[in-house]
């Protein structure tokens, strides 16, 4: 992925449109960071998600990582600042 790519992806939040006029967060939402990996700076939306869903970690549908059409697999870290609960670690892709 190249830089550009990176910086678009910053800040935006996983499964909103690219052309969406207001890809970030959203008040009174609640956000996970993704670190690492094809989907690296992207916010996770968690809105309502039991502790239990979180502490299992994540496989997201992605056309950026080894396998386009399939998943990079993400798995939780402690807290990073305000509106996110968590970090979600890059952990490897899956087909």
């Amino acid at each position: 992925m190249s830089d550009g790519d990176e910086q678009l992806l910053r800040g935006r939040v996983y499964g909103r449109d690219h052309d969406d006029p207001n890809p970030g967060p959203l008040p009174h939402q609640t956000y996970a960071v993704l670190v690492g990996g094809p989907l690296d700076g992207l916010l996770l939306d968690i809105t309502g998600w039991r502790p239990e869903e979180i502490e299992d970690g994540v496989a997201l549908m992605t056309e950026l990582g080894r396998w386009p059409g399939g998943r990079a697999l993400y798995d939780p870290r402690p807290p990073g600042g305000p509106g996110v609960v968590c970090r979600f670690h890059y952990s490897g892709d899956t087909p």
